[in-house]
């Protein structure tokens, strides 16, 4: 009876009476399967076109690492497929620059969800998708017009002029972004927030912040109200 492999990490699960004189070598081909799957990192670059992981049976396989880093600005709405029918948990870095880009991280032909530049999370796959179960949610400088993600927290540096700051299309409700006027120029160069087609507290404009020293929330409320204030 021949080998098999394990259905998550891929592990060659050796038949009894098989591999004669290799068992040594085939055991520490899976240890050091183990040890990927705990401990690997690598960085993965992103920028030029989507990218599908690999789980190779009983071959150290991009997919199988415990944190991946993605890298690279993005030309192009990017996404990460996983393969199906895998379980895995992995800590995921977005290490991206956007460029106004989505960067989606799924299980293929699943939804997955999407990436927050700068932030890190903790996901797992079911087999079918990839969850999100943790994000944590880290602050950057923002200087120019952008448009973001859901999770962004961003300090605006509006010193050498305005900037515009656009709002996620198509938001789920309790989608969460956070602005702080870094350099206290809101008064003379003021953030704008556009509202990407959903309601901004209620109305349909544009949000013009010309407060120094504005530091404030938004939370996605649904299609009746759209953004409102989670502090201003």
């Amino acid at each position: 009876m021949a080998s098999t492999y394990s259905s998550d990490l891929k592990l060659e699960l050796m038949a009894t009476g098989e591999n004669a004189g290799t068992w040594g070598t085939k055991t520490n081909t899976n240890l050091n399967l183990i040890q990927q799957s705990v401990a690997g990192y690598q960085a993965i670059d992103v920028a030029s076109g989507d990218v599908t992981l690999a789980m190779t049976d009983a071959t150290i396989s991009n997919a199988r690492n415990m944190t991946l880093k993605f890298t690279g600005t993005l030309a192009a709405n990017r996404t990460v497929n996983f393969p199906a029918s895998i379980e895995k948990v992995f800590n995921v870095i977005d290490g991206t620059n956007h460029a106004g880009y989505t960067l989606t991280f799924k299980v293929t032909s699943a939804s997955g969800f999407l990436l927050c530049e700068g932030n890190n999370y903790i996901c797992h796959s079911d087999g079918t998708n990839m969850v999100k179960d943790h994000e944590t949610r880290n602050w950057r400088t923002l200087t120019a017009a952008e448009t973001i993600q859901a999770g962004a927290n961003l300090f605006v540096d509006t010193n050498g002029g305005g900037v515009t700051v656009t709002l996620p299309a198509s938001p789920a409700n309790g989608d969460t972004v956070n602005f702080v006027d870094s350099r206290y120029t809101f008064d003379s160069n003021a953030l704008t927030v556009g509202r990407n087609s959903s309601k901004i507290a209620n109305a349909t404009s544009d949000l013009v912040v010309n407060t120094e020293g504005a530091a404030f929330g938004l939370v996605y409320s649904g299609s009746d109200v759209g953004w409102t204030y989670t502090e201003k």
